[in-house]
């Protein structure tokens, strides 16, 4: 199955090489040979035909740019001779085109199901500063909490963050939401709140954001008002740990699990293997009545029609247009140009435009029907499924998943990324190189679908692989340790 390039869609008009490509080397494509004019390097593109100038690029079948000058057959099509054809006002039409699949929810995975009736896949502690004066003091009582570990509690973690004072707006009810959402989580057993004392968003606030019925998984403790702050910690975490470690995992369907979408560092492959292969996944998890949530709105510009005409309905139509359209003029507020994407990282692995990444990132999305369009802080409640509203930033939105509800965060990469946010962060190569180079980070390789397997094997045994780690296989960045947290920030800092 050995391949030099991949044509991915009959009406492309440009191909990507699928490994380093010396100039001259000749390839061929349908039914003719082409010479190829510049040393290409794998992910990237060469036209497959002559493009005019000012003449459309396609790639999926889709229209990813517009050529700045002539393209030669054979030629390299990147960011020198190539630019992006958006415009920052669109106009959208619902033209549903929906894949209605019947549920077959046969398979089960064993979690831990709270009081709440929500089901986690780990059984931690979590600390959780509601303000960042207090980073250095939840970090301690972390630190010296580990001895209070035992074989059924999976951790015990402490998650720093900047804000919680100098607030206002959008900005400080967006801390309260997420901090909120974050202490809900299932797979946190119990959770330690910790406050300074004189903040905008303290315990008190914090909890009114909370619903009643999480309320009894959480204890507090205010700073100022304690004498010793590291040894009262560490007393309420005893007492917690005696009661979270007679949690156990129980057989619960799959309807109870929500998974994240996310990609970052991408390259050329990103959306030939990496993105369908978690598509892939997605369809076979909604289908078994699971949710996934698919986010990073910068990355549905381009590609935000084919989301809305899989909206199950008007209503929710409307909303994705609201929430594209918000995100826009989010950017024109503070004088950034909407379509700045793709980054550096991107570029040198073969993404070109805006179009061309989104048209990628959104194939994680699979072919299922869009039930429900959440705004930042939101979480689940349909199943199938969901649209977020985040940035792309690779903390920030992976923070919202997990906010949102996902036990599990999926995330591809082209290019490597260590990171990991407060839920198992299951890291996704789209090529074999990166998955051989970094095999420390890296948990899934999905560039054995250009040689090996089929995108849907890959997806299959994808689809494996989350049920192992929602059963408890750790994965590698919880090996390492590495958790991180990060709240949106739009506004100013008083």
């Amino acid at each position: 199955m050995d391949k030099k390039f991949i044509k991915i869609n009959d009406a492309d008009n440009v191909i990507v090489i699928l490994e380093n490509i010396k100039k001259n080397e000749l390839i061929d494509v349908d039914t003719h040979s082409i010479k190829v004019l510049q040393d290409v390097s794998f992910g990237h593109k060469v036209a497959c035909q002559t493009i005019e100038e000012n003449e459309k690029i396609i790639k999926y079948g889709e229209v990813i740019g517009v050529a700045t000058k002539t393209i030669q057959k054979g030629e390299w099509v990147h960011t020198h001779n190539c630019k992006t054809a958006l415009n920052e006002h669109e106009e959208y039409f619902y033209n549903p085109m929906l894949n209605t699949q019947d549920k077959k929810e046969t398979k089960t995975f064993k979690g831990y199901i709270r009081s709440s009736g929500k089901v986690g896949i780990r059984n931690e502690i979590w600390i959780l500063p509601t303000v960042g004066c207090v980073n250095g003091i939840v970090k301690e009582i972390e630190t010296k909490a580990q001895t209070l570990l035992t074989d059924n509690i999976d951790a015990i973690v402490a998650y720093n963050h900047p804000y919680g004072c100098s607030q206002v707006g959008d900005d400080q009810d967006n801390t309260r939401k997420i901090l909120a959402d974050i202490a809900s989580h299932p797979n946190a057993a119990y959770v330690l709140l910790v406050g300074l004392g004189c903040e905008n968003s303290g315990v008190a606030e914090i909890l009114q954001f909370v619903d009643e019925k999480d309320r009894n998984k959480m204890r507090t403790m205010i700073c100022q008002n304690v004498e010793d702050e590291i040894e009262t910690g560490l007393c309420i975490l005893k007492e917690l740990v005696e009661s979270a470690k007679r949690s156990q995992r129980t057989e619960q369907p799959l309807s109870k699990l929500i998974v994240g979408l996310k990609c970052g560092g991408s390259d050329g492959l990103s959306g030939i293997t990496a993105n369908p292969t978690v598509g892939i996944f997605s369809d076979l998890l909604v289908k078994q009545g699971g949710s996934t949530i698919l986010t990073e709105v910068p990355e549905m510009f381009g590609a935000e029609q084919s989301l809305m005409n899989r909206c199950k309905d008007k209503p929710t139509f409307e909303k994705l247009v609201a929430l594209i359209n918000g995100f826009k003029e989010y950017f024109v507020q503070n004088n950034s140009p909407v379509y700045e994407n793709p980054s550096p990282g991107n570029k040198a692995g073969g993404i070109t435009t805006l179009e061309d990444k989104s048209l990628g990132c959104t194939q994680k999305s699979g072919t299922a029907t869009v039930v429900d369009v959440l705004r930042y802080g939101d979480k689940v409640n349909q199943c199938g499924l969901n649209l977020l509203e985040s940035p792309g930033n690779d903390l920030v939105a992976s923070t919202a998943l997990a906010a949102a509800g996902a036990q599990i965060v999926l995330f591809t990469t082209g290019r490597g990324t260590p990171f990991a946010c407060p839920v198992p962060t299951i890291k996704i190569s789209s090529n074999t190189p990166l998955f051989k180079k970094k095999n420390n980070w890296i948990d899934f390789d999905t560039g054995v679908s250009l040689k090996e397997k089929t995108l849907s094997e890959c997806g299959i045994d994808l689809f494996e692989k989350v049920i192992k780690v929602a059963n408890g296989e750790k994965i590698k960045s919880e090996a390492d340790g590495y958790r991180d947290m990060a709240i949106f920030k739009k506004g100013v800092t008083l």
